[in-house]
């Protein structure tokens, strides 16, 4: 339908219904009026077409025209997309006023690029098989593919040089080769198979990596109430992880959060390519005052440019913040439409939905025989802290991990305040056994330690409480002590400290083996008669002070601590 063949029947805020005269199909684009408002069709009934509008509806009105692109609601995909900020349709947003007018925000212009071809006339291409690069574009070489489905001799290709992004570089089996593509955002881009191998991603944050590992590919949710320090650990997350691209989407954030985020990281210099670390990261910003439904559209955008590097065969992080916002999104546009409420008003496909989102997280070969990745972390925002609702609930099912951020921890001012108890990670074991066969044998032990004496000093604190910590006996307060130790030497890392921001591996092995080895010789000293007292009163600070006082990667710098540590123990000692 186009022009004249639609009619605006009813507005109701994002929710418009359309009296078409001709064929429509789900999914399909809708340009609303004479400002062209984009919507999507979301349910046709009889004649009545339901479009959810993407922008601010005031002034439509009944009457009004309704145009439709013919086709479901796509990303623009190309080079210009690293280092740049975009709304949830994948619009740029770097050159927009503070505030969008309705039908005021444009797809942008077409530019130029430097392509340099990979193949020549002649040559049999295979899907997903590189083409040519795009040099110049992000902090990775930017890879233009043979795209899904065509396969066969390249006919045609271009010299090196400048070239229009709307231009035709290639001809592939009568399939004629652009620099940008359009991909429905819904639909999952196409790999050869899934891995079934399983390596860690990297965060560079110790309690992350020691107890609660998430596998490239993988997924994980943070759920924490207000305060917890959410945003804080995405952006360390997205700062500090050893993923090549990046994908950040605020959905239904703050506004002056999301900016904070887009300040640091232009501000922030990128460790593995010496430039910003916005150089390899595409920002999608759907503040809380944006339209409502952009939000639901803005996760499915981001999944998709991070399908899109996939397939270049790059490891990508997406990081949602957070998925709350989204499922309100639908719980308010399922009110609209008069859909059937389920628990606490949610839509009763919001499990199907969430499941949708999640499984596009994968570790695969892709179409042209390469390794890639998608690795998805999806902050949760419970209303009141209440883990028991329906988002977080469902969420943990399809998750491979969940890092709980507990409002006790992060009121004591330990931060990152990810609870070892409410926390866990299904990959773990995996994860141990890669890094038995990397160099590391001693993880898993390490680990099984770590968790047992966090889980030993919960239940004997319970019952300190009760009775006096001086009523326990000394081996019991050795494990109190350990614990203690543990949090503030180990899992407690400051996002402000240029020393401790970021850890490395080898740091986290040596602070946690020092951790453990003091606990070891106190346990000692206190089985050799030593008072229990005398023990406590050493002086720890020097371990504590380690993880601030050495650099990032500096493994060794722990010894000296440790020593001194130990040398007051075998004073105390009998």
């Amino acid at each position: 339908m186009s022009g004249q063949d639609a009619r605006v029947r009813r507005v109701s805020g994002p929710l418009v219904e359309l009296d078409a005269t001709t064929d429509v199909a789900m999914h399909d684009t809708v340009g609303l009026g004479p400002l062209r408002i984009p919507g999507e069709v979301v349910a046709i009934r009889d004649r009545v077409v339901t479009v959810q509008a993407y922008e601010y509806t005031g002034g439509l009105a009944p009457g009004d025209p309704a145009a439709t692109g013919g086709a479901p609601l796509s990303a623009r995909l190309g080079p210009g997309l690293l280092g740049h900020v975009f709304d949830g349709l994948l619009r740029p947003l770097s050159e927009a006023p503070a505030f969008l007018a309705p039908g005021g925000a444009a797809a942008g212009d077409v530019v130029s690029r430097e392509f340099r071809p990979r193949v020549a006339t002649g040559d049999d291409l295979g899907e997903g098989g590189v083409l040519g690069v795009l040099p110049g574009v992000g902090a990775i070489e930017h890879r233009l593919l043979a795209p899904p489905g065509v396969s066969g001799p390249v006919e045609y290709i271009v010299d090196s040089g400048t070239y229009a992004e709307d231009a035709v570089v290639a001809r592939v089996a009568g399939t004629p080769v652009r620099l940008v593509e359009h991909w429905p955002v819904r639909t999952p881009r196409p790999y050869r198979a899934r891995h079934d191998e399983v390596e860690p991603l990297h965060t560079g944050q110790r309690v992350l990596d020691l107890l609660f590992p998430v596998a490239r590919g993988g997924s994980a949710a943070v759920p924490g109430g207000f305060g917890t320090g959410k945003t804080v650990l995405l952006q360390q997350l997205a700062k500090w992880c050893d993923a090549d691209v990046i994908v950040y989407v605020g959905c239904g954030e703050r506004g002056n959060e999301m900016a904070e985020v887009v300040a640091e990281l232009f501000d922030l210099a990128d460790p593995r390519t010496g430039g910003t670390l916005a150089d390899r990261t595409v920002v999608i910003a759907n503040t809380s005052n944006m339209p409502m439904m952009a939000r639901e559209a803005s996760v499915h955008t981001g999944m998709t440019v991070a399908e899109y590097f996939r397939d270049m065969g790059y490891h990508v992080v997406l990081i949602a913040d957070s998925t709350s916002r989204w499922a309100e999104a639908l719980r308010e546009f399922g009110s609209r439409t008069g859909a059937l409420p389920a628990e606490e008003g949610y839509p009763a496909e919001l499990a199907s939905a969430l499941a949708a989102f999640y499984e596009r997280a994968g570790a695969v070969e892709t179409l042209g025989g390469g390794s890639g990745s998608v690795t998805v972390v999806g902050a949760v925002s419970p209303p009141g802290g209440d883990l028991t609702e329906p988002v977080t609930a469902h969420t943990e099912r399809f998750v491979r991990c969940r890092w709980t951020l507990d409002r006790d921890l992060a009121y004591a001012r330990h931060y990152p305040a990810v609870s070892w108890s409410g926390s866990f990670s299904r990959d773990a074991e995996a994860i141990a056994a890669w890094h038995a066969r990397s160099g590391d044998p001693r993880w898993p032990s390490r680990r099984g330690r770590v968790t047992a004496l966090l889980a030993d000093a919960d239940r004997l604190s319970a019952l300190a409480e009760l009775v006096g910590t001086a009523a326990l006996p000394g081996h019991e307060r050795m494990t109190l002590l350990g614990a203690r130790l543990l949090r503030e030497a180990v899992l407690q890392q400051s996002a402000l400290s240029t020393q401790d921001a970021f850890c490395a591996e080898e740091k986290t092995a040596a602070l946690t083996d020092a951790v453990l080895a003091v606990v070891d010789a106190a346990q000692a000293a206190v089985g050799a008669g030593a008072p229990a007292a005398v023990i406590e009163d050493i002086d720890f600070s020097p371990l504590v002070r380690a993880r601030e006082e050495i650099g990032p990667r500096d493994a060794g710098g722990v010894r000296q601590g440790l020593e001194t540590v130990l040398a007051g123990l075998r004073a105390a000692a009998p």
